[in-house]
């Protein structure tokens, strides 16, 4: 990986230097061998700000830090970068996951499908006697468009059914 250092109102010392190099090449086996690093350090009054920045395959990271002592802020910018470049790599392997799941979600059947009817058991019927009056409100309250009951004279199975323009057609045994 490629570093460049920047110093602003201050210098850099080789004591910096030495450290940030040693976090760098633990942070090393995460990233790829074209990542850069750019870190620029800055003084402002009685504070000391590291700013880490890693480009790597067009993606970017920044982390800045800033504290007393500049090897305490290049110390907490080195740990929150590894935390960042620890979660994007998880979420690039569940995305990588998650893609493989959804296409073989997606592939068709290996075996072929039922050849028979697909049949779907329901419960639009009343086992008590009604009218079929009654019957009509029943089909009207629950928007069905098939319905069940007993007759109440002779009280055998009737069916109710909607048909396509709108009126009702029975279904009466002899």
């Amino acid at each position: 990986m490629r570093t460049h250092y920047t110093a602003r109102q201050g210098h850099l010392t080789p004591e910096i230097k030495a450290y940030c190099a040693a976090r760098i090449a633990d942070l090393d086996p995460m990233l790829e061998p074209s990542a850069e690093a750019d870190i620029i350090l800055s003084r402002e009054k009685n504070r000391e700000k590291a700013e880490i920045h890693v480009m790597a395959r067009g993606a970017g990271l920044v982390v800045i830090e800033e504290s007393a002592d500049m090897l305490v802020s290049l110390g907490l910018a080195f740990d929150a970068l590894e935390r960042k470049i620890k979660k994007e790599r998880e979420k690039f392997r569940e995305k990588k996951r998650r893609g493989g799941r959804e296409r073989k979600d997606l592939a068709l059947p290996s075996e072929p499908a039922e050849a028979g009817p697909r049949i779907a058991r329901v419960d639009y019927f009343s086992s008590k006697p009604m009218s079929l009056g009654e019957a009509l409100v029943q089909i009207e309250a629950k928007k069905k468009e098939v319905f069940v009951f007993r007759m109440e004279p002779a009280e055998k199975w009737t069916v109710l059914f909607r048909r396509k323009n709108g009126s009702f057609g029975l279904v009466q045994p002899e």
